[in-house]
């Protein structure tokens, strides 16, 4: 396993990063606690998660993954330092959460509060803002026209964020968390933090986590640049696409338990024709490289400069076990130059 830093923190996290969303969902305590096992057991010392957990989102499943996190660390507490534990506040529109308000300095507070007592932990070692107050390109938004930009207020923006920084300050000095990140943010967004946070002594940003994968590349290269020279570590997660990128759903197929036939989840705006053509393609590449679907895309997606760790989950340990043995598998010159011939014809899928 290859470590890399997590921006400015000092701390040291694998390539690897293991995600969990699906614990509490599709996964039970059983199944969680054996894939945590196993990634501590092969070198990862990154476990992600958030309040929103587990996926679909539901009144129901708000809290689950953190709760079976915190009981398999209930059982094991002498292993927490083991792994840096990273999780996430829910961001405005979900009314179960908060009523869907806003992130704030006081929702900080009490998020993490929360959080500390589903972890059955003293301490988070990464806090992320699950996603902005304000519409970001994010799910499918990055096209002109969708969302708009001028409409938005900066001076407002920019006092929430200070607003939020000085609740992600009380956390660090209480002892509570020990840094802060960003998740489906944008170049502004980062930039924002890092000037308040210079000209106002408060926590600076470690990390931003966005969607990246063959089929969705939006942060390259503008976001991604910015990142590497503001020491920000770049974590890309759905690095499969949500399993499109396995070839798992070709054809219209969906298999028993897959995450497309849960409700909103069915394929959702990943769905397309030019989807379906541009993994078809992508398998061929991964057959003539000695590569299943999942690890060719993995394999690519750890590679890309700039990126730090890749979050990947997984529904079985089998496919864990495929999808971490992609990290030991570099790829060819070759092979990268058809990887790039299949992106160049489909740049933009979905």
């Amino acid at each position: 396993m290859k470590y890399v830093p997590l921006g400015r923190t000092g701390l040291e996290v694998s390539r690897v990063c293991l995600g969990t969303m699906t614990w509490g969902t599709q996964n039970n305590q059983a199944d969680a606690d054996v894939q945590i096992e196993y990634a501590l057991a092969n070198g990862v010392n990154f476990i992600d998660t958030a309040e929103m957990y587990s996926v679909p989102p539901t009144p129901e499943s708000y809290g689950k993954t953190e709760t079976i996190i915190g009981d398999w660390l209930s059982r094991n507490p002498s292993r927490r330092k083991e792994f840096i534990l990273a999780t996430k506040i829910a961001g405005p529109g979900m009314k179960y959460v908060r009523d869907g308000s806003n992130i704030s300095g006081k929702t900080v507070i009490e998020a993490v509060d929360a959080s500390l007592k589903r972890l059955q932990t003293d301490y988070i070692d990464l806090y992320q803002l699950h996603w902005p107050n304000r519409s970001t390109p994010h799910f499918a938004k990055h096209f002109p026209g969708v969302i708009s930009f001028t409409d938005v207020d900066r001076n407002e923006q920019s006092a929430q964020i200070l607003d939020i920084l000085q609740g992600l300050d009380a956390c660090i000095k209480s002892g509570k968390i020990r840094h802060f990140g960003l998740s489906d943010d944008t170049t502004w967004g980062i930039n924002e933090f890092i000037r308040l946070s210079d000209k106002h002594g408060l926590p600076r940003v470690a990390s931003i986590q966005n969607e990246f994968s063959l089929l969705h590349t939006k942060d390259w290269p503008y976001l991604v640049e910015n990142c590497v020279h503001e020491d920000v570590a770049y974590l890309p997660w759905s690095p499969l696409a949500a399993g499109a990128l396995t070839g798992k759903y070709l054809g219209g197929a969906r298999p028993a338990g897959s995450r497309w036939t849960y409700a909103q989840r069915n394929g959702i705006f990943r769905d397309t024709p030019l989807v379906e053509k541009a993994v078809a393609a992508y398998m061929e590449v991964a057959k003539r490289h000695g590569f299943t679907a999942a690890q060719l895309a993995l394999a690519w997606c750890d590679q890309v400069d700039g990126v730090s760790s890749t979050i990947i989950g997984a529904t079985s340990l089998e496919q864990l076990k495929e999808d971490m043995a992609a990290f030991d598998m570099p790829l060819s010159e070759e092979a990268l130059k058809e990887i790039m011939a299949v992106f160049k014809e489909y740049p933009v899928p979905f």
